[in-house]
């Protein structure tokens, strides 16, 4: 659930450098390929005030999903899909940004949690279940909008608007997950325009 990167914390704040050096660093290595020594590095901070935050790399993990939580909430809180007035509209206008911001290099577009959840999901349990919390708070956001689409123009059918909100995650992040393997981020804004297609069909709309 991308976008929020290389933002400018203060330089005295030690703990939201690192946080921050922990999201850029982890979706361009991956976690087990993040050493202490690298966050200390780009954080600009040393050891022990590493260890004076947190009590190890997997704290440092469970943290960085919080913040990550945290940040793109107040991200996508103040994006312009939520304007139009038409809920399907919204939920389109969701899809679309989600195509606009995936831009520059992959590492600075994919999501932070989906990349610890796919590495860390059977082995750190705590940062799991912070990156599934993470997912699964944005997924809700959907909800009401899907579902107030649906009432508005007399959908029915055996799926519900939390497991339409849950299939636009899993496109997305599947999308990120395409890009990295064939190294080409075309391949998740088609992906995304995929998605847009599905979700007229269900809605019958062109």
């Amino acid at each position: 659930m991308p976008r929020p990167t290389r933002n400018a914390p203060e330089r005295g704040n030690a703990r939201i450098r690192l946080l921050e050096a922990a999201r850029d660093i982890i979706r361009a290595k991956g976690f087990a390929a993040t050493s202490v020594d690298d966050l200390c590095r780009a954080a600009g901070v040393t050891k022990g005030a590493f260890f004076h935050h947190f009590a190890g790399k997997e704290a440092l993990g469970v943290a960085a999903a919080e913040h990550w939580a945290e940040t793109t909430t107040a991200f996508f809180a103040a994006a312009p899909y939520h304007a139009p007035p038409d809920p399907l509209a919204r939920v389109l206008a969701y899809v679309a940004f989600r195509k606009a911001i995936i831009v520059g290099e992959i590492a600075e577009f994919t999501c932070l949690v989906g990349t610890l959840a796919q590495e860390i999901y059977a082995s750190a349990p705590d940062m799991r279940d912070a990156c599934g919390r993470s997912i699964f708070g944005h997924t809700a956001t959907l909800v009401d909008d899907i579902e107030a689409a649906r009432l508005d123009r007399g959908v029915a059918g055996n799926w519900t608007a939390e497991s339409l909100a849950r299939h636009t995650q899993a496109v997305i992040q599947g999308g990120f997950v395409l890009a990295k393997a064939g190294n080409d981020p075309e391949l998740a804004r088609e992906s995304l325009d995929h998605l847009d297609r599905y979700i007229r069909h269900l809605f019958h709309v062109t």
